[in-house]
This record gives C-alpha cells, sequence and structure tokens, in this order.
C-alpha cells in the first residue's frame, strides 16, 4: 500500500500539477491575445490600415452577407466583427 501511494505522489501528483501549469500558461497567453486584439481595434489610429483597406460600400455589403449589423455603428466597430466572424478560431479567445 505505501508503495501504491509513493509511485501515486511521485508520478500522479507531479502530472496533475504539470497538467494545471499547462492550462495556467494556455489561459495566460489567450488572455494575452484577446487583449492584444482588443487594443488593435481600440482606436480609429491603431486599426487605419486595416479599416482603410475596406471601401465603405464593399465592406457594408460584405458584413450584411456575414449578417452583421451596420447601421449606426462605427467602421472599426464593424471591420472588427467581420474579422472575427471568419478568424476567431485562429486566435481561440
Amino acid at each position: 500500500m505505501k508503495a501504491d501511494r509513493r509511485e501515486f505522489l511521485r508520478s500522479g501528483l507531479l502530472r496533475q500539477a504539470a497538467a494545471f501549469m499547462l492550462g495556467v500558461r494556455e489561459g495566460m497567453a489567450a488572455a494575452d491575445r484577446k487583449d492584444e486584439f482588443d487594443r488593435f481595434f481600440e482606436s480609429e489610429e491603431s486599426c487605419y490600415a486595416l479599416a482603410l483597406a475596406y471601401p465603405d460600400d464593399i465592406l457594408i455589403e460584405t458584413a450584411k452577407r456575414y449578417g452583421i449589423e451596420t447601421d449606426g455603428r462605427a467602421k472599426k466597430d464593424i471591420v472588427k466583427e467581420l474579422f472575427l466572424s471568419q478568424r476567431a478560431d485562429e486566435y481561440r479567445f
């Protein structure tokens, strides 16, 4: 019985601790990616190049095609939602 306990403490507990630490690191990395993404779309200046890449008529047409509401919204918000609808799985947040 004591050998089983030692084996659990030696391998089982260490494996669980390692899995926990890996989960914490992955969670922190996802939070960092989300924060960086949100900061990019925080102002018109920071996402200017991406928003500029879409002429207004094409942006609105594309957003409507994907079911994104455009009335009364800033261009950067429409681009952000369109970007997330197509690429969110790559960011995993």
